[in-house]
């Protein structure tokens, strides 16, 4: 597990790689309507703005915790940093500069985390594979059409997939470099202030971590010593902490931990003690100290960055964390339609993910991904046993960090008490580790058919025919893409059917209210003046952005049902299809004036009133 660093060709690369995804970003995202989410991300987001403008102008206002609870308090169910980046963005480029429209600046910060994505898809990939895999992976990535549209929203779902990738990247290059032991603390802290999905990663990473020392440290006893006393170091943390929960309880452990208290106390002796084991591990051992490093500094940098971000927490800070740590545990449960079942609470089907990804992920990229996995985890356990183990090329720690990454999160979404809903987004961090697999599979066999067509052709580059076999498999996600762009949260894959068949198979036909982008035109044409209209499951937020992007007519008022409203655009859910039912009861008739169809199937359905 050698964390080879990238060449000076990689690493432009990745830039280049960067350059496009992030320039391709930009010139399509105006197309892609504003989600439930960004609504109120973008009302967040100008208000830490305008908290920030307070701080330089009155700084010790704004620091009183009633001016930051004032500003801060709108969605603090989520860390603040992508809103900040958000609102600092919509301030500069937007409020101050003129340069780009309101949703276009709040969204420019996630365009540019989301280009990270191939980027470093394409540098994990090249060091592990090859640099034909991870071009693939990289490019095959862009062509998802669900990942492509994630990667145009202003939310958090493709940024944490990007930060979660450059957490485990800097972790494995932290295990032949100091520095990078360092920038992996600093990335984690990052990726636990952009979403709470990272909060995993730990319990990914640590493993691999742990080892790496037991490997490095056989042969230096002082060193396997000097592990220990770091693993110990944690696990009498862990004890303390928990013996001061058992007997504080839950309200009492809260409440007092305060600056002055045994709590940090403990936090302060266990980044001091870590360190200083450190410190003593690397005169003995380096290699073994190497690999312990990005354990002390998740530990330690983690919380203190998390902290820093987000003014919320500043006067109280465990209070608040367990909050916003309690609300996600306890997440809402949506309903859902999968497979003709209406999911309205847990237990959910074990396999969805799996099949969700299945059926939304281009089939000609999706098998290459089982195949990659397979051949990973099939090696792995042919080199177990002694008859099987010449059989095979045991894999190396580095391709089973990669292996266990591309299902970390979907085992975590998988567990049947976890909410099910939000198409694939809540799984992403898998899939750049699946597009690596896929590409060494892609890659494998087109190497094998060179050796195949060499006998003939001595002469034949690898590339002749790998970029003929690169297009074959990306092709048909290519034209999924243009297919259904910008409704994204509608695609499905061949083995769906396409939209028509998950339709018929009882599958969620689109969410996240988007696609009524698709009818706007319709409305501001054949809408009178001042006329009611209700969007169904577009919030009070989103219909101001969409006027305030020019997208949606000045004059039309927002109705909140179908009975006081002059025109409707109905979100076709089966979870709501009662609603159609009031439609027509108001209105006095079934026949729509218009619609999104997507392959002819109901993506939105507009009614006006007679």
């Amino acid at each position: 597990m050698g964390g080879r660093p990238a060449t000076r060709e990689e690493r432009l690369i990745a830039v280049g790689l960067w350059a496009l995804a992030f320039i391709a970003f930009l010139l399509v995202e105006r197309a892609v309507g504003f989600v439930r989410d960004e609504g109120i991300y973008f009302t967040a987001a100008e208000s830490y703005a305008g908290w920030f403008r307070r701080l330089f102008t009155q700084p010790m206002t704004a620091l009183k915790d009633a001016a930051i609870v004032g500003a801060w308090d709108v969605n603090h169910e989520h860390p603040a940093l992508m809103k900040e980046l958000f609102g600092l963005s919509h301030l500069l480029f937007h409020q101050t500069l003129g340069w780009l429209r309101p949703a276009t600046a709040f969204r420019l910060p996630a365009l540019a985390m989301a280009a990270l994505v191939p980027a470093l898809t394409f540098l994990l990939g090249s060091a592990v594979f090859g640099r034909a895999a991870g071009l693939f992976a990289a490019l095959s990535f862009l062509l998802v059409p669900r990942h492509l549209f994630n990667a145009e929203l202003a939310c958090f779902d493709m940024p944490v997939a990007a930060m979660w990738l450059l957490v485990v990247y800097t972790f494995w290059r932290a295990m032949e470099s100091r520095r990078w032991g360092l920038v992996c603390g600093v990335a984690f802290g990052l990726a636990i202030c952009t979403k709470h999905n990272a909060l995993f990663l730990p319990f990914v990473l640590v493993p691999f971590a742990l080892w790496r020392a037991w490997q490095e440290s056989k042969a230096v006893p002082a060193a396997r010593d000097g592990a220990w006393r770091f693993v110990g170091l944690f696990a009498a943390v862990t004890v303390l902490y928990l013996l001061l929960f058992v007997a504080l309880g839950p309200a009492g452990f809260q409440r007092k931990f305060i600056l002055l208290s045994p709590h940090t106390l403990l936090f302060v002796g266990l980044a001091v003690g870590t360190f200083w084991v450190l410190r003593e591990l690397y005169r003995v051992h380096e290699p073994t100290a190497r690999a312990l490093l990005p354990v002390a500094t998740m530990a330690v940098l983690g919380p203190i960055l998390f902290y820093l971000h987000w003014p919320y927490l500043w006067h109280h800070p465990v209070e608040r964390v367990a909050w916003y740590l309690t609300f996600h545990a306890r997440h809402d449960h949506y309903a859902w339609f999968y497979l003709g079942d209406l999911m309205r609470s847990p237990p959910f089907p074990l396999g969805y993910v799996v099949m969700k990804t299945a059926l939304t992920v281009p089939t000609s990229l999706f098998v290459p991904m089982v195949l990659g996995w397979l051949t990973v985890v099939g090696r792995a356990l042919l080199s177990l046993p002694p008859r099987t183990r010449e059989w095979v090329r045991r894999p190396s720690i580095t391709e089973l960090l990669v292996g266990v990454n591309a299902v970390a999160s979907i085992a975590i979404i998988s567990h049947p008490r976890v909410p099910h809903f939000g198409g694939v987004k809540h799984w992403l961090p898998s899939m750049p580790f699946l597009g690596i697999l896929a590409g060494m599979a892609v890659v494998s066999g087109c190497a094998a058919l060179v050796e195949q067509l060499r006998a003939r052709r001595p002469t034949l580059p690898f590339a002749a025919v790998a970029v003929p076999v690169f297009a074959l498999l990306m092709a048909p996600a290519l034209l999924g893409l243009v297919r259904v762009w910008p409704y994204g949260t509608a695609f499905y894959s061949e083995l769906a059917g396409g939209v028509p068949g998950a339709a018929s198979l009882g599958m969620q036909r689109q969410f996240w209210s988007s696609h009524v982008t698709g009818v706007l035109p319709w409305i501001n044409e054949h809408a009178k003046p001042h006329a009611r209209v209700y969007l169904h499951e577009v919030t009070g937020y989103s219909f101001q952005h969409y006027q305030d992007n020019g997208m949606l007519r000045r004059d039309l008022q927002a109705a909140w049902s179908p009975s006081d409203a002059d025109i409707v655009a109905y979100q076709y859910h089966q979870e709501f299809r009662e609603h159609e039912l009031n439609v027509w009861q108001a209105f006095g008739t079934r026949t729509p004036a218009t619609g999104l169809y997507l392959d002819e199937t109901p993506q939105i359905v507009v009614y006006q009133r007679p």
